[in-house]
């Protein structure tokens, strides 16, 4: 009950706070816009420079731990398609539907790992989703395009593809972290007092910009596939992912840091890929803010668990 309170409590009262600052209006949707752009470009790419930046200790690239996930977020990608084909699922849901089954939310990850686990715990989340956000991208955009009902040729398929990998500012600041990491220099004071002071700033702004976005307009009229969404991010995925992760010898700290991830809920990125490429966004955001909500019992569990 302890590892709740302190690890799992504090994100979701920040969440609350958000929620709470938006009702007053102290915040407003301009203010989040500003936010969100801040934390994905800046703030959040900041921390994860930082923190995969510094000189390891040991093995930087946790090879089993990156495999299991990735083999893990493929098996419930193709356990939501087996989905969608039985259900009768209208075509425009599909892309919604399948992101909101195995996206998760790298702001909530951060600020889950870094209480549980600490530094150690975020350099090897920082390594994992720059190996999975492209992967995860590859599925969603496929998907999305397939299921569009619009004509997109085959470079307008592969420019789709490309440009959500290499502009994607996560990846590219773990990838920067890791490529300094290896010069096993640390950082100049100056260069690490500023990071940190940025990186102080991403998770609350992030945790109140979550808040502030959840909304639960048109919730009723997808509950039904929210509800599945759920079912898969939260139990499916969790439960696959500890198979995998047994059968790959993942332990320690890895496999600590693979339980929190799979316990996350789905990505707000989600909503945007899905307004971009004709699907259903009320479904999308009824999947959002579904898994967040029930993520506080996902992530509970699972901070027991490897604690």
């Amino acid at each position: 009950m302890l590892a709740i309170v302190n690890g799992v409590v504090p994100i979701f009262a920040i969440i609350a706070l958000g929620t709470l600052l938006k009702r007053l209006r102290i915040t407003d949707d301009s203010f989040l816009a500003v936010a969100d752009r801040l934390i994905y470009y800046i703030f959040l790419p900041a921390l994860l420079f930082w923190k995969t930046g510094k000189p390891a200790q040991g093995a930087i690239i946790e090879w089993n731990l990156i495999g299991g996930v990735l083999v893990s977020v493929l098996l419930v990608f193709v356990l939501s398609h087996a989905y969608v084909r039985f259900s009768g699922m209208a075509a425009q849901e599909v892309g919604s539907f399948s992101q909101g089954c195995y996206r998760f939310n790298t702001y909530i990850g951060i600020a889950a790992i870094l209480s549980a686990l600490g530094d150690d715990g975020i350099r090897l989340f920082g390594v994992l989703i720059g190996f999975v956000i492209p992967f995860i991208n590859v599925l969603a955009v496929g998907t999305l395009i397939w299921f569009s009902g619009s004509e997109f040729t085959g470079r307008e398929k592969a420019v789709l593809l490309v440009k959500a990998m290499v502009s994607n500012p996560l990846i590219l600041a773990c990838l920067s972290g890791l490529l300094y990491s290896s010069l096993n220099t640390p950082f100049p004071v100056v260069v690490d007092s500023t990071l940190g002071l940025l990186s102080m700033m991403t998770l609350p702004l992030a945790l109140i910009s979550i808040g502030g976005s959840l909304t639960f307009n048109k919730f009723a009229a997808n509950i039904k596939y929210a509800s599945v969404a759920a079912l898969f991010k939260l139990v499916v995925l969790p439960l696959l992912g500890l198979g995998i992760m047994l059968a790959f010898e993942v332990s320690g700290t890895p496999f600590k840091v693979a339980m929190l991830f799979f316990a996350l809920p789905t990505s707000p990125a989600s909503y945007i890929l899905s307004e971009q490429l004709n699907s259903n966004v009320d479904l999308a955001t009824s999947a959002i803010v579904l898994s967040t909500i029930l993520s506080i019992i996902s992530l509970s569990v699972t901070v027991v668990a490897v604690g």
